[in-house]
């Protein structure tokens, strides 16, 4: 089954874009329209989000989100033949931060949020730096569907650590320059060992993992702002979130994340994904809040 999936995908990539996003079109009348994909769930977060919009301002942004999951689904198919080449004509940013964190040596830490399309910066930031590039993921259920998409990542040299064994599979790095990137808005299955932040009007934990590494390490950590200028473009803002973690008090480098994240999604709300159930657990008063 993994070979006949692979092959169809692979082929359907080898299409243009501009049929590509035909398919997106048919995919959000599918999803959108005839099955309602999570529309309660959308619904419920957006109105929590943005109690001061009207109904018709959330319905925009509704149907501007399915849009953009739908070319989500076919830019993501696109990457199992998409040249670097092709990607950079997509792609802005100014990569100076890179270039001076990679002078020192001691390799940092990328942070991104679940803003539209992290595949395609995971694919060309990789291109763009000369470090190891570890990319963490979280393993899907589908042992087939996990397959694909860890061939479709590690394609062009990145190496994928899994969030299930990070300790295990960070070992053979320890000591060594390396870049790794997280998405760090994912929902942590331990609440009590997470931070909780405000974060979109309400009470939201965050996995203590990403800013715990980085400080282990002392590596600087870089937030990725993620914007669509265009259909299957996009730029990506680097900001340095902290030069020297272990200097931190603890939770700062997750509450600037969480700060920052959050202003990205205000600024363009269509682009996150809004279908995941980000906040299906409530704050009872357990877990961290760190004074930021």
């Amino acid at each position: 089954m993994y070979y006949v999936l692979f092959a169809f995908c692979y082929l359907v990539s080898l299409l243009p874009l501009g049929v590509l996003y035909l398919l997106s079109d048919v995919a959000y009348l599918v999803i959108y329209r005839l099955v309602g994909y999570r529309r309660k769930v959308v619904a419920d977060n957006l109105a929590r989000a943005f109690p001061e919009m009207t109904a018709a301002e959330r319905l925009r942004i509704t149907r501007a989100f399915y849009h953009n999951l739908t070319d989500m689904l076919v830019e993501t198919i696109k990457l199992f033949s998409l040249s670097e080449k092709a990607l950079a004509k997509r792609f802005t940013a100014d990569l100076s931060l890179f270039q001076e964190l990679e002078e020192k040596g001691t390799g940092y830490q990328i942070h991104l949020g679940h803003c539209f399309n992290w595949e395609w910066a995971n694919l060309y930031i990789r291109s763009q730096v000369k470090l190891p590039f570890l990319v963490t993921y979280r393993p899907l259920r589908n042992h087939t569907a996990d397959r694909l998409f860890r061939r479709m990542r590690s394609r062009t040299g990145s190496v994928l650590i899994s969030s299930k064994h990070v300790q295990r599979d960070m070992k053979p790095w320890q000591g060594k320059p390396y870049i790794s990137v997280l998405v760090a808005d994912q929902n942590p299955g331990e609440v009590r060992r997470a931070y909780w932040f405000p974060f979109m009007g309400r009470m939201t934990p965050f996995y203590k993992g990403p800013e715990l590494s980085a400080r282990r390490g002392d590596r600087p950590v870089v937030y990725g702002s993620l914007r669509k200028t265009g259909r299957g473009k996009y730029h990506i803002t680097l900001r340095l979130v902290s030069d020297h973690p272990t200097g931190e008090s603890p939770g700062a480098v997750t509450a600037t994340f969480v700060r920052l994240l959050e202003q990205d999604i205000r600024e363009q709300p269509e682009t996150w994904v809004w279908s995941h159930r980000r906040w299906k657990r409530t704050w009872n008063g357990q877990g961290e809040t760190p004074p930021f």
